[in-house]
């Protein structure tokens, strides 16, 4: 009896030390961060034909590192599939979940998981070849459709049509890529998804140009990072690693004339960003210029949008929703003081 209640003591003292570490102590000991990401979303997280990962969604993981270690390229990206990411991050596998990830009640309650800003405010749309000149999703009455399992789209789908009367027979596959492939090759009359999935899914298609999507947007799809719950401060360093972004573009930061700002400009919120005043560090246990180190390696929020899914993209997406709250978007960070 005596041996079991040492050995549940231990027990109980390893695990506190486990929980009183925390994923930034586990991180900087590592040297690395471990990122949930997709199996291949252009636009979002994909790797180049050289192995490296890029993407909006990459991004954010890259700022975290950046200013956690002071290296954005310190990731390991782990793909995963949207049945298995949730126990991935909870388990402990990834220290954060960057993979186009719906924000919703359910899943910010109930799964034991954070949600740690918007990086992409979205919705659900349908692609159709051209060629069957459909014009709206009621068109779809009786079709096929292409679908990811274990998704908000699936179940958006299955709310919608049920709502509108239309009959469907849901083809579905564990990735997106296997989705839109199947799609492409004619084994459904549709393929469902975010718009800005679809739009990059398009572009591997053989024909993007004979492929179109209806006018319909049927859900609100803002996707974001996620962490574990049961961990402030490092809830608190990926959201202010994404505030720190959006800051910087309002302020006009990039990642080419961060150290021209530092150097020269008087303006106090540019020095708060910067770490040269205000709380710099405190509070999130990183050095003072943790937030110049996301804006030198990986830019500010806008820098990131446009050569991933922006104008310097394939994919070409205008801003939209995704604009700073000053230009006519939804993108708005609390401020850095």
């Amino acid at each position: 009896m005596k041996k079991t209640l040492i050995s549940a003591a231990v027990l109980m003292v390893a695990m506190t030390g486990t929980a009183m570490a925390g994923t930034l102590e586990t991180v900087k000991e590592r040297d690395a961060l471990q990122c949930g990401v997709t199996s291949g979303v252009p636009g979002f997280s994909v790797p180049d034909d050289k192995g490296n990962w890029k993407g909006l969604d990459v991004d954010v993981c890259r700022s975290v590192a950046a200013a956690v270690l002071g290296d954005a390229t310190k990731v390991k990206f782990i793909p995963l599939n949207a049945k298995e990411r949730f126990t991935a991050l909870v388990s402990g596998e990834v220290d954060v979940l960057s993979r186009v990830t719906t924000w919703t009640q359910t899943r910010d309650t109930q799964l034991g998981i954070n949600f740690a800003g918007v990086n992409y405010y979205d919705g659900q749309g349908f692609l159709v070849k051209k060629e069957l000149g459909l014009t709206s999703v009621k068109d779809l009455d009786g079709a096929t459709v292409c679908v990811q399992s274990g998704t908000t789209t699936e179940l958006n789908m299955a709310d919608y049509f049920r709502t509108h009367g239309i009959s469907y027979t849901p083809v579905v596959f564990d990735t997106n890529d296997q989705a839109a492939q199947a799609f492409d090759s004619g084994r459904c009359d549709s393929f469902t998804t975010d718009l800005s999935q679809a739009a990059g899914l398009r572009t591997r298609m053989q024909d993007p140009s004979a492929v179109g999507a209806l006018p319909e947007v049927i859900s609100k799809e803002p996707l974001g990072p996620v962490v574990r719950q049961g961990d402030d401060t490092w809830f608190n360093i990926v959201k202010w690693s994404f505030n720190a972004m959006l800051n910087a573009e309002e302020l006009g930061l990039t990642s080419a004339n961060v150290d021209k700002m530092k150097a020269e400009s008087s303006d106090p919120n540019v020095k708060r960003l910067l770490g040269l005043d205000g709380p710099k560090g405190k509070g999130l246990d990183l050095a003072d210029d943790w937030a110049y180190q996301i804006v030198k390696q990986v830019g500010n929020y806008g820098e990131a949008y446009e050569r991933n899914v922006g104008k310097d993209s394939p994919l070409g997406l205008d801003r939209g929703l995704n604009a700073l709250w000053n230009q006519g978007g939804l993108q708005y960070a609390p401020p850095m003081r």
